[in-house]
């Protein structure tokens, strides 16, 4: 008995669909355009995680010392930094190998050379180039030599990396903020149609949902098929978004590897399907449901 009930409360969910084609259709549209921007916000999110590890796996950090400073005493900085638990290579350039490794860099740059050979001795400083067994741990790499204040030690440009890699990180979120703000938006825009979808879907079936109540049909009987409906917008709209990232990954993934070549957008986005239709699906029917249950509680009075 339970299973003719449910049965004849998805057909007529179905057919409380089919009555109203047009506004159906515009609803699914809208809700689409909200899930879209939903799943632009999920790859956006892939591709920010990928270029912030991809730049601090290049991260190291450099530590220039004075001019004057002696051997010796660099090697006892050197030393003293490949003892911390932090960190995992040093290694030590001294002021001819960075002027050698300057001129290879600028052969082709004639000013450079030029400027070079006009110079009295070497300007160039000796230094530590540091790699940490983990990109969070510079920080603390920095700040013991700090605390330490090695007369020896001229400069260190770990600050400087970490502010590009901070503001990076500050414009992907923004950019990520301001996508969750518009798909909020059309969350807000999907369910104020649906609402009327449903609501127009009442007005047209007061007729038999007077009779259903004559014959003492169950409250939940006359409000699934709304609910129904509301599963079938949101199930058709997360399908349709699905099905349009195919050629779209596929189109711009080759595009994307040419700015960001440790991320290949179609690869991920197979690898990621059934999740990422998950998300869709999970995320159409909320908003088909919400706007089912927000019409019925307005205008359904049993």
């Amino acid at each position: 008995m339970l299973k003719i009930t449910l049965k004849r409360i998805v057909k007529y969910g179905y057919l409380s669909f089919q009555r109203n084609g047009w506004l159906s259709t515009a609803t699914i549209l809208v809700m689409s355009l909200a899930l879209f921007v939903l799943g632009n916000l999920i790859f956006l999110g892939a591709l920010a995680n990928t270029v912030l590890v991809a730049l601090e796996s290049k991260i190291d950090m450099s530590v220039y010392f004075m001019p004057d400073a002696e051997e010796q005493n660099i090697f006892a900085v050197k030393k003293e930094i490949e003892s911390l638990a932090d960190v995992a290579e040093v290694s030590y350039v001294s002021k001819n190998e960075a002027l050698t490794d300057f001129r290879a860099r600028h052969s082709a740059n004639a000013v450079i050379v030029s400027a070079l050979e006009e110079l009295d001795g070497n300007p160039l400083e000796a230094s530590l180039n540091i790699k940490a067994r983990d990109p969070s741990n510079y920080a603390s790499i920095s700040n013991f030599l700090l605390d330490k204040n090695y007369p020896v030690v001229d400069k260190i440009n770990y600050f400087e990396n970490q502010k590009v890699i901070d503001r990076l990180g500050a414009v992907l979120g923004t950019v990520r903020g301001s996508g969750v703000l518009l798909a909020v938006f059309l969350a807000f825009v999907a369910i104020l149609v649906a609402f009327n979808t449903v609501r127009l879907a009442i007005y047209t079936m007061r007729e038999e949902i007077g009779i259903m109540r004559l014959v003492g049909a169950a409250q939940w009987f006359i409000r699934g098929p709304f609910l129904v409906s509301g599963v079938i917008y949101g199930s058709i709209a997360a399908a349709a978004v699905t099905l349009f990232f195919f050629p779209l990954a596929w189109f711009a993934s080759p595009r994307l590897t040419l700015l960001v070549p440790n991320f290949d957008l179609f690869q991920y986005f197979l690898s990621n399907f059934f999740e990422f239709f998950l998300i869709m699906l999970f995320s159409g029917v909320a908003l088909g449901v919400v706007s089912s249950l927000i019409a019925i509680r307005r205008y359904l009075k049993i």
